[in-house]
């Protein structure tokens, strides 16, 4: 006869979930949040400062190649990328997180991906009208956080948007490394999830536009 777990052991289960990323409920963690300090100075800031440093090393490489397949210019994509998960995972370990990281870690996503895509289009690696989309997007989905923030309203990632990070990050990876015909299933797969959350975000920001302020007590 199996007993339920105790509650020691399932606290420690949902510690490890939320270490690892896997379990993102609850509210954001405060020093992340509009108003707070930047803090820059974090090791997981680091982490993300390395990132963005190894965007145009990645770009001179790829576009030097004879074709768009060089092995070194997607193994630097790849690191630049998991990165991300390097960094969520450090601010979580240590506590050390921030309002700067928050706002740069989509930042450095958004500018790696659109580098990616860059190559592929020199290259006539992926077809051009899905990285035209893909670039469109991204850029579109920086704006609309920026205007966002002027009116006090915040991007929050949803699960569509964290679901297609992955497909369309691995799609000029693996276009890169000559695998084509996989670069296109992901390269789909993302732009589908992408609109998904396209949509959603727009959504949520208009009806946080239309809710009516609170107003101040006398």
């Amino acid at each position: 006869m199996s007993h339920p777990a105790r509650p020691q052991q399932r606290g420690r289960g949902i510690a490890k979930r939320r270490l690892f990323g896997i379990d993102r409920s609850g509210p954001p963690p405060e020093a992340t949040l509009a108003g707070h300090p930047l803090n820059p100075w974090t090791l997981p800031n680091a982490i993300g400062f390395a990132r963005l440093a190894g965007i145009p090393v990645f770009l001179a490489i790829a576009l030097s190649s004879s074709d768009g397949q060089d092995p070194l210019a997607a193994a630097l994509f790849a690191a630049i990328g998991l990165g991300d998960y390097l960094d969520g995972f450090t601010a979580r370990l240590t506590g050390q997180y921030s309002r700067l990281g928050a706002l740069l870690d989509p930042v450095v996503d958004r500018l790696l991906v659109v580098s990616g895509m860059v190559v592929a289009w020199h290259f006539d690696l992926l077809p051009h009208w899905a990285i035209a989309l893909v670039i469109a997007r991204e850029v579109f989905v920086l704006a609309l956080s920026r205007y966002g923030m002027r009116r006090g309203l915040e991007l929050k990632i949803n699960w569509p948007g964290r679901l297609g990070v992955a497909p369309t990050m691995g799609a000029p990876f693996f276009a890169m490394l000559g695998l084509h015909w996989l670069a296109l299933i992901l390269l789909y797969v993302g732009l589908g999830f992408s609109v998904v959350a396209t949509v959603l975000y727009m959504r949520s920001g208009m009806l946080e536009l239309r809710r009516p302020k609170a107003s101040s007590s006398d």
